[in-house]
């Protein structure tokens, strides 16, 4: 499930939130709300968030602060708080798309084939992608003054790019493979930076559906990219070695 934030939510977390709020209604509260962003690591941040809907019931940053507890809880690659604070912030915020991208993935890279639950949980990671998708549609620029309609644009093309990974990521559970295909090629088309953990995805995919030269240029562009981590590359390898051993024995004459 873990990867680094992309570019869409690394920008609501440090551009967008804070001056899209109402103000504080005291110092101690400005502080406390600063205390979140201004954090080192996920459990202070975590705690900071904590502290600040605990003393201060009422604050109008609580849908803040619960996406914050969200996203740390995403990076400390912990799917069941973000299952729980994600729904948690869309009890605030019902709108909140990063929220639902948060959940969808967690649920999508964590159910795995043999899950009783499999297809209750894979249907709520699609349905919550979606439900993204559309919200997407309509989303204004939260903070105009500071950041471009340009990358606005980028940054809401990468939360879209996060969707349709989600949903690819289903589509693999549920070995339907040519609806993982599109779904990463079109994660990879909207984003700014293709994902190269992406890209084994589809490398695998396109492995077993015998279309063995899109396996190999997918692993290829992942063994490149160098944002790549050493496991992401080892993995890229494997497939296209994958593909290549299929490849040639579909070639070999029948043995007679």
């Amino acid at each position: 499930m873990k990867r680094l934030l992309t570019a869409g939510i690394i920008f609501s977390l440090s551009s967008g939130l804070l001056l899209a709020q109402p103000k504080p209604k005291s110092q101690k509260e400005l502080d406390a709300v600063m205390a979140i962003f201004n954090a080192a690591d996920q459990d202070s941040r975590i705690a900071a968030a904590q502290n600040l809907i605990t003393k201060f019931a009422d604050t109008e940053f609580k849908g803040t602060a619960l996406q914050i507890m969200t996203m740390a809880y995403f990076e400390k690659n912990d799917a069941d708080n973000v299952l729980l604070y994600g729904e948690r912030t869309l009890e605030v915020d019902p709108k909140n798309y990063t929220a639902m991208l948060l959940m969808s993935r967690a649920l999508s890279y964590r159910t795995r084939e043999f899950d009783l639950d499999k297809e209750e949980k894979l249907a709520r990671a699609d349905k919550l992608a979606k439900q993204a998708l559309e919200i997407l549609k309509t989303s204004a620029n939260p903070n105009p003054t500071q950041v471009t309609a340009e990358q606005w644009e980028t940054a809401r093309k990468d939360y879209e790019a996060q969707a349709y990974e989600s949903m690819g990521m289903a589509s693999m559970v549920r070995k339907k493979y040519d609806a993982a295909i599109e779904n990463f090629k079109q994660a990879l088309t909207l984003t700014a930076q293709p994902t190269p953990e992406v890209l084994v995805q589809l490398a695998l995919a396109y492995n077993n559906t015998g279309k063995y030269d899109e396996a190999i240029a997918a692993a290829d562009k992942a063994i490149a990219d160098p944002n790549a981590s050493g496991v992401t590359k080892q993995r890229a390898s494997q497939e296209k070695a994958k593909a290549n051993q299929n490849k040639a024995k579909a070639a070999a004459p029948p043995k007679p």
